[in-house]
């Protein structure tokens, strides 16, 4: 039997978050407090406004939509409530990639579109969020009562009178589905919707008929009551055992090491992650898609664990551990290097959100992660002595050659300088692609924020993200670093960056071509169509709003692109295009690409 963790299929238990809305650093978002009961008047007291005033109450105070005929009187009912904002959207998959970044913010989001043709552009997105364990409502407006059961054809269908074909492709990317059609069930069926989001931190469905949203009823006429979700519990002898058996395994280990993965989030676990790391002394990385969730400035961080792409010396104190323990791991293709981890089962505990596994041996169910660790940092000894490894071995790491004067701009040279526009006041968005890999390597400073799409990797999804985090965190300054071939798919919803006012800083990594599938499988297919990118922006700015566009071609261009984007140009967006050389790639996009292409082209096993 294949003991390597790297090739095995490892459970992924079911999410546990037990605070309604938390967003990665463990803070609840804001959810107001029992308050008196207020009866509604009657224009108040309809199946729109419970929606929105519910939306509301779990933190949403923005909806990212694009509107249709079937949501035109629901949208009408949602921006009638004074504290939730519409932003419109370019296209139904932003508006999703965009409720995708403001849950990784606020702890939970929400977009609204129009049937079939709407819902079947957003699925992709929802499809993410549902891969990266992201609390998202989507809204649907849908046919109007009347026409359920008959034989009639509708618009924005596929001809058929079975209305049902949108509501079956949400089934496999959701974790409930509400159709409502029946004022009499509305109130149940969205609050059962909201809160199973909440509970499950997964997407949700919910159809509403068009001629619903306007409908007073008596189950609408009072301020909803806030959700009080009942929080999952730990199985008590269960937790002491996972905990007694977990501290005398690691406590006879002589070296043991922790990794942090990306269900930390899921479990509302990152902060007992970091004090089981405090008190026990052990060294700590994450896994390139936990990066963010625990903070980088802790003296005991080694970087980000990423097999053969790992941050300098990490795996090789990682993988030479006599003992690790990993919190909310996936290991799949992608994060184990196409399969090529140098771990061992019997070495490893698994800690997932409701279930921890100790090496080849035990496994307990129902232990909260959060619950299992805080536990854990009671019963452990002190031990830093792979610390004290990693400190003998670490070399500080080099700085990119000095450029020449005016010779052409190097991406190591331009993540330098990324690097040193963070502080607690920014966050960073990393598309998928070699933004990847030279995104993991900068060290976030005490509060900077930190997301990327690492599971689902859908080329395009920083552009909503990113508007949709800025729209989130208005007091952060958003930089995103996206490539030329993934900013093609997306690029619309730069304007509706400008309509709300966003200072985003967008780099877009000009190199001619979807660089990281040149990496795993080159072919003529990977080249695009330049653009005049900088142009576009412009023209999408058309002299509305604060923008700013720039072209840069060397080090001096771009430290003056930065000094103007950080200092005269601040309130503004500003869009910066930097030009590149199509075969200039992080070292780790080579070592990784070819490690997935061998992974890739493994023939069939024999029949």
């Amino acid at each position: 039997m294949d003991t390597n963790i790297g090739s095995l299929s490892l459970d992924a238990c079911k999410p546990a978050n037990n605070d309604v809305g938390c967003p990665p650093n463990g803070a609840v978002s804001a959810i107001k407090p029992s308050v008196p009961a207020t009866t509604m008047t009657s224009s108040d007291a309809t199946l729109g406004r419970h929606l929105a005033r519910r939306l509301v109450q779990v933190g949403v105070t923005d909806v990212f939509s694009v509107p249709g005929d079937f949501n035109l009187t629901l949208l009408d009912h949602l921006i009638a409530e004074p504290q939730l904002k519409n932003i419109g959207c370019c296209n139904e998959l932003n508006a999703g990639y965009a409720a995708d970044g403001y849950a990784r913010c606020r702890g939970v989001g929400a977009c609204v579109v129009t049937f079939t043709v709407g819902g079947l552009s957003v699925i992709n997105a929802i499809a993410g969020a549902y891969s990266e364990n992201l609390p998202l409502i989507c809204i649907v407006g849908g046919p109007n009562t009347n026409d359920f059961g008959t034989n009639r054809i509708l618009h924005h269908t596929i001809g058929l009178s079975d209305f049902s074909q949108e509501l079956r492709c949400f089934q496999t990317v959701t974790c409930y589905q509400a159709v409502v059609n029946n004022i009499e069930d509305a109130h149940e069926l969205i609050d059962t919707a909201i809160s199973t989001c909440l509970k499950e931190s997964k997407p949700v469905y919910i159809s509403i008929s068009c001629n619903l949203p306007g409908i007073p009823h008596p189950t609408f006429s009072r301020e909803p009551v806030p959700f009080s979700l009942s929080p999952r519990l730990s199985n008590k002898m269960g937790l002491e055992a996972a905990v007694e058996a977990a501290a005398e395994f690691l406590n006879k280990a002589v070296k043991p090491v922790m990794v942090g993965g990306p269900k930390l989030r899921v479990a509302n676990a990152c902060d007992a992650f970091v004090e089981l790391a405090d008190a026990c002394g052990y060294p700590f990385a994450v896994m390139p898609s936990a990066k963010g969730l625990v903070p980088e400035h802790k003296p005991h961080f080694i970087g980000t664990f990423w097999g053969a792409v790992s941050t300098a010396f990490c795996a090789e104190i990682v993988e030479s551990a006599d003992a690790y323990l990993f919190a909310g791991p996936i290991f799949n293709d992608y994060s184990s290097v196409g399969y090529s981890l140098l771990l061992k089962k019997e070495k490893a505990i698994i800690v997932q959100p409701e279930r921890v596994v100790i090496s080849n041996g035990p496994a307990f169910g129902c232990v909260l992660m959060k619950d299992f660790l805080r536990e854990l940092a009671k019963r452990l000894k002190h031990n830093n002595t792979a610390y004290e490894n990693y400190s003998r071995i670490f070399v500080p790491e080099g700085k990119p050659v000095k450029a020449e004067p005016r010779e052409p701009l190097r991406v190591n040279v331009l993540f330098k300088h990324i690097q040193d526009m963070l502080s607690g006041e920014t966050a960073v968005i990393a598309e998928t692609g070699d933004s990847w890999f030279n995104c993991q390597k900068l060290k976030l400073p005490k509060g900077c924020g930190y997301e990327f799409q690492m599971q689902y990797g859908s080329i395009g999804w920083s552009v909503g993200a990113t508007l949709g985090y800025a729209q989130a965190v208005p007091e952060k300054r958003v930089i995103s670093c996206i490539g030329d071939g993934s900013f093609q798919v997306t690029a619309q919803d730069v304007s509706t960056m400008l309509r709300n006012e966003q200072k985003t800083i967008i780099f877009l990594i000009n190199n001619g071509g979807y660089t990281i599938e040149v990496e795993i499988h080159d072919g003529p297919y990977n080249v695009i169509k330049n653009w005049n990118y900088t142009g576009l922006v412009d023209a999408i700015h058309n002299g509305e709003g604060k923008c700013w566009t720039t072209k840069v071609t060397c080090e001096e261009e771009l430290v003056e692109a930065i000094q103007t984007a950080t200092g005269d140009k601040k309130d503004c967006l500003c869009f910066i295009e930097v030009i590149v050389h199509k075969d200039d790639t992080s070292k780790e996009l080579l070592e990784w690409g070819s490690r997935v292409c061998a992974a890739n082209g493994r023939p069939p096993n024999p029949q």
